[in-house]
């Protein structure tokens, strides 16, 4: 379970949210609205531990992320609102390396039928960076696919997407929240995820 209480942002001399409080369970999903500059994005990194509270903790199955080290890590995967892809590499290359820093280490053929999956037929091999932004981000998202882990942090996953790729995005949730999963996710559209309960953190 993954627990946070009274978590505090600071920004410089700005208080962006605090007293945030919420936890979640296997099947569960938090979705997290709220305007640009309300602290979504700076919340999500607290939850992968990649910035501190000013106030506050965050707990996984008991135990404060602070002293989990690789044992939280492993259990989480983060897609930040940036692609986080090298633009020279081709789809394959990019989802395979991307995979291996996660730990998670995939063959090629893995990775192909992956990115088909993902829609992109024909355009495995190809360099990124002659992709559109929705097709990059597909190749981004491809990476929950290959994914063996309980926590998905994702920051605005549906950018860029077009009505058949948000679809496909909604089933790959839904799936992985039916298998026990949890799932934290930022976004600006409304979608209507099946889970065992939704929970919604408005920050203002």
């Amino acid at each position: 379970m993954l627990k946070v209480s009274n978590l505090e942002c600071v920004r410089g001399e700005r208080s962006l949210f605090k007293d945030v409080n919420f936890s979640l369970e296997a099947g569960e999903l938090l979705q997290v609205n709220g305007p640009n500059g309300s602290g979504k994005t700076s919340l999500l990194r607290m939850l992968c531990g990649l910035a501190r509270p000013a106030h506050g903790e965050i707990r996984w199955l008991g135990d404060n992320i602070r002293s989990l080290d690789e044992d939280y890590y492993n259990s989480i995967t983060y897609l930040g609102h940036l692609n986080g892809v090298k633009d020279n590499l081709n789809a394959i290359e990019n989802l395979r390396i991307s995979s291996a820093l996660a730990g998670n280490g995939i063959d090629e053929s893995t990775a192909y039928a992956s990115l088909q999956k993902m829609g992109l037929i024909g355009r495995e091999i190809l360099p990124v960076k002659v992709l559109s932004q929705g097709q990059r981000r597909r190749v981004t998202l491809a990476r929950l696919l290959v994914s063996d882990t309980v926590l998905w942090i994702l920051d605005e996953p549906l950018v860029a997407l077009d009505t058949s790729a948000v679809l496909l995005v909604k089933g790959i949730l839904e799936q992985h929240l039916e298998k026990g999963g949890m799932v934290v996710m930022t976004t600006h559209q409304d979608i209507n995820i099946a889970a065992i309960e939704t929970k919604r953190l408005q920050l203002n």
